[in-house]
């Protein structure tokens, strides 16, 4: 895997090392246990994947040297580079300006834009209008792009069901940037509807059936399908595709559903000529984040707590799959937490912030370790959630050090 030049302030003295040398003890990543940090009155349990992946690093690398290479030219980023405040606050403070928002709202507008300038396009990438309209300004577009290239990974196989005459379903939030960058690129070659999820697909189904009718199918998915759609027509032969940080299992719960809805209503001898298998188009990073969180999950834990940006997809899933099986706390950073009884969170899915008090005075708990589930997601840095663990252990009395710590456990996993 290559290694990337991402500033040394990202970078952990504490978690760096665990991931280090689970690196070296799991090469093949098959192991999903997670790492106990014993702190002696609280414990940490550490996933075996979490934090910054190959396109959220390669973004990095690729924004911060076109800062070092650029000195004097403006330089612009079409929306945030990744869903991390911290990241998109430091790009900000040493001279990036942004375009847009991550809901498509101007910030510059476009006639200000001149070749000289310098635009970055985030990893989510960007939609086909929107590239064009760059070039057509004459500003250079690759250079420095930024794209994950699981996204145009996806973009490709969407591509391709194109050419097989098939019509693509993104499974994906149909306002996010990634989204919104792949139905511009899928609908460039095939009939293109966005679906959030198995509901969605329930009910897209039932078009497919003949049960919901097509002038329902136009008010029910209004801005999620592509100009022309003909649901008469273009639900005859599909494929799924999806926004790389959804929840794996969810995509590929609803790819299943869709082979066997079109069995039902075509037959078994016809499938293949009716389904196209997209497996292929799950994010590795995604995928391995959410396995690792199903390991640590497998241990007793008391809590957990979960960081990163609050528009974070990846994040949100991870959370979710932590509220499963224990309070948890989605939280930006450390100022989220005021002290032992008072921690500030993300309600995800009513996108509010909440309060909890008393949030580590847990009963029973006075005589056995606290044992506390410590991630993150994709865009968060590994600094981040160190300063996380330092303060939560600001709160204890006869803390072990993290070097004694460090060397306990990384010695016996050595």
């Amino acid at each position: 895997m290559k290694q990337f030049e991402v500033p040394v302030y990202y970078r952990s003295p504490i978690i760096g090392k665990v991931k280090d040398t689970r690196k070296i003890t799991d090469p093949r990543k098959k192991d999903f246990t997670p790492t106990v940090l014993d702190f002696g009155p609280v414990q940490f349990l550490i996933p075996r994947h979490f934090g910054f992946c190959y396109g959220v690093e390669n973004a990095i690398e690729i924004s911060y040297r076109a800062l070092e290479e650029n000195p004097g030219k403006r330089i612009f980023l079409l929306s945030q580079m990744i869903h991390n405040p911290e990241v998109n606050a430091d790009l900000r403070q040493r001279g990036i300006r942004f375009i847009m928002d991550t809901e498509g709202n101007q910030f510059t507008e476009w006639d200000e834009l001149t070749p000289d300038d310098i635009v970055v396009i985030p990893a989510f990438g960007t939609t086909v209008e929107i590239q064009r309209l760059l070039e057509a300004k004459g500003i250079e577009t690759q250079k420095y792009n930024t794209t994950c290239p699981f996204v145009e990974k996806v973009w490709k196989r969407s591509a391709k069901l194109g050419e097989d005459d098939f019509s693509v379903i993104i499974h994906g939030k149909h306002k996010h940037e990634e989204t919104r960058a792949t139905f511009s690129h899928s609908y460039q070659g095939a009939p293109s509807v966005v679906i959030k999820d198995m509901e969605e697909a329930k009910v897209l189904a039932d078009v497919i059936r003949g049960s919901i009718s097509h002038a329902d199918f136009y008010k029910i998915f209004e801005g999620k399908y592509s100009e022309g759609f003909d649901p008469v027509h273009d639900l005859e032969r599909v494929g799924v595709v999806n926004q790389t940080t959804m929840l794996a299992g969810e995509t590929q719960a609803i790819a299943d559903f869709f082979k066997n809805v079109m069995e039902e209503v075509h037959g078994t001898a016809d499938l293949k000529n009716r389904y196209a298998d997209t497996r292929d188009t799950l994010c590795y990073a995604t995928n391995d984040n959410q396995q690792a969180t199903y390991g640590v999950l497998e241990e007793p834990a008391d809590l957990a707590l979960v960081i990163g940006g609050y528009n974070s997809s990846n994040t949100s899933h991870i959370a979710e799959l932590c509220e499963e099986k224990l309070p948890t706390y989605f939280i930006q950073n450390e100022l989220e937490i005021t002290g032992p009884s008072l921690i500030r969170h993300f309600n995800y899915p009513k996108q509010k912030m909440e309060e909890t008090r008393d949030w580590l005075t847990l009963p029973g708990k006075s005589d056995s370790p606290l044992r506390i589930v410590l991630t993150s997601g994709a865009s968060c840095p590994d600094a981040t959630v160190d300063r996380v663990m330092q303060k939560v252990l600001s709160y204890f009395e006869e803390v072990r050090s993290p070097e004694e710590v460090l060397e306990d456990c990384l010695g016996k996993e050595d």
